[in-house]
C-alpha cells in the first residue's frame, strides 16, 4: 500500500469515528429533548393547577371583600345614625339640663346667703 492509500484509509476511519461520535451525540441530544419535553408537560400540568387554585382564591377573596365592604357600610350607617342621635339628644336635652343645673346652683347659693354665716361650715 502506498502512502496515499494509507492516508485515504486513515481519513475514512476518522470519518467513521466522527460519524459514530455524531450519532452518539444526536442520540444523547434526543434523550435530552425528550426529557425536556416531559418536564415541560409536568410543568404545564402543575402550573395549570396552580393557576386554577389562584383563580379560585381570587374569586373567594373578591367575595370576602364584598362582605367586608357590606359590613363597613353597615358600620358607617350605624355610626352616622349614632352621631345624628347624639346631636339630637344634645339639642333636645343639653340646653335645658344646663339651665336646670345652673338654676339649682344659683338657688343653693341664694339659700346659703339667706341662712347666714353660721350655716356655711
Amino acid at each position: 500500500m502506498s502512502a496515499s492509500e494509507w492516508a485515504v484509509l486513515i481519513a475514512a476511519a476518522a470519518v467513521v469515528v466522527l460519524a459514530l461520535v455524531t450519532v452518539v451525540q444526536l442520540l444523547t441530544l434526543r434523550r435530552t429533548v425528550v426529557s425536556l419535553r416531559d418536564a415541560l408537560e409536568d410543568l404545564r400540568g402543575e402550573s395549570l393547577a396552580a393557576v386554577t387554585t389562584l383563580r379560585r382564591a381570587v374569586r373567594e377573596t373578591g367575595a370576602e371583600l364584598d362582605r367586608v365592604d357590606a359590613v363597613l357600610h353597615a358600620a358607617d350607617t350605624v355610626g352616622q345614625t349614632a352621631e345624628a342621635a347624639s346631636r339630637l339628644a344634645y339639642a333636645a336635652f343639653g340646653s335645658p339640663v344646663v339651665k336646670v343645673i345652673a338654676f339649682g346652683s344659683g338657688t343653693r347659693r341664694a339659700v346659703r346667703r339667706l341662712r347666714g354665716p353660721e350655716d356655711r361650715r
